[in-house]
């Protein structure tokens, strides 16, 4: 039983390992970006729209009542990223219905990639919209003594975001594994089910935390 799939490895030599995450994470990322521009072909401001523009919106929607939701007054400055995350995760996760597919989030190194964009993102939204002086102020409030502790702060909650969303796909992968090899004609419809719905929470909480962390950058209440 694979803890990873990054234990898959499809080609190497003496300098460089090409597993599996890396497979996927490429072919997810090829396909979302052909499903992007699929959809939005054709797109119009008038009142006859397409099927496919209609999902469109209420994705864009759900996701600017998401961020608006957390304290981010103009969420349309954020739905770019925000939004994005919250895609490939979901997409990545609900995917695992295709046979042999193995989600990437079940990687610690695609978790921990995604959780330093969020990392980096913080203070870039921060800064955007408070200055660079401002910014680095936030550090410091209340008092010069929390410096520390808001340096900290940011090192911590990168690492349990990694940490939270690995573990929680790695080890549904595994319970699902586990129960099929016992019970392949009971336990497989039901579990993958399970394992679909868990795929989208963890999707929207990890987009939660991010947006809740852009908005304490910018002391967004």
């Amino acid at each position: 039983m694979r803890i990873s799939p990054d234990e898959v490895i499809i080609w190497h030599n003496d300098y460089f390992n090409l597993n599996l995450t890396v497979v996927t994470t490429w072919f997810l990322i090829i396909a979302m970006a052909g499903a992007a521009r699929w959809i939005t072909r054709g797109v119009t401001a008038g009142v006859h729209v397409s099927r496919r523009q209609t999902c469109l919106e209420i994705i864009v929607l759900a996701l600017k009542d998401l961020i608006a939701g957390v304290g981010l007054n103009r969420p349309e400055k954020y739905i770019g990223f925000i939004g994005t995350l919250f895609l490939f995760i979901a997409v990545s996760n609900l995917s695992t219905i295709l046979p042999y597919y193995e989600p990437p989030t079940g990687s610690y190194s695609t978790t921990a990639a995604l959780a330093l964009c969020v990392f980096a993102a913080v203070p870039f939204f921060g800064i955007r919209e408070l200055g660079l002086a401002e910014y680095l102020k936030t550090y410091i409030k209340p008092t010069f003594l929390m410096l520390p502790f808001h340096v900290v702060s940011q090192v911590t909650r990168t690492l349990a975001l990694a940490t939270r969303l690995f573990g929680n796909i790695m080890s549904g992968s595994m319970v699902l594994a586990l129960l099929i090899s016992l019970a392949p004609l009971i336990f497989p419809i039901a579990i993958i089910a399970l394992g679909l719905l868990t795929g989208i929470v963890q999707a929207y909480i990890f987009t939660i935390l991010a947006a809740v962390f852009i908005a304490a950058a910018m002391n967004e209440e």
